[in-house]
């Protein structure tokens, strides 16, 4: 089981994130506009700078949701290999078999 506060942490940046997504990229449609003044692209990029750092998209960590765990995640079930393994065991996932020889 991961650190509660790992945990709590990366709950607080999604939600940020979430919070924050659209004014986010407004400012980045802003500064990647190559017809706009370099003055207004410059500015956006500053406001962008300015907004906070676990807003952005890029500092979410994809953790387990059962365990917390951050490595060997699966992405369309979001679990780890372990807690996948756990549960298919008990057959809790349908259509999954663990497989011995």
């Amino acid at each position: 089981m991961a650190k509660k506060s790992s945990v709590e942490k990366n709950e607080h940046r999604r939600k940020l994130t979430a919070q924050h997504a659209a004014k986010r990229a407004r400012l980045k449609a802003e500064a990647n506009d190559k017809d706009a003044p370099m003055e207004e692209r410059f500015a956006a990029t500053l406001k962008l700078a300015q907004m906070p750092r676990n807003s952005s998209a890029t500092r979410i960590r994809n953790r387990c949701d059962i365990t917390g765990r951050p490595r060997a995640y699966y992405r369309k079930l979001k679990m780890s290999r372990i807690a996948l393994r756990e549960l298919g065991s008990k057959g809790l996932i349908p259509g999954l078999l663990k497989s011995s020889w």
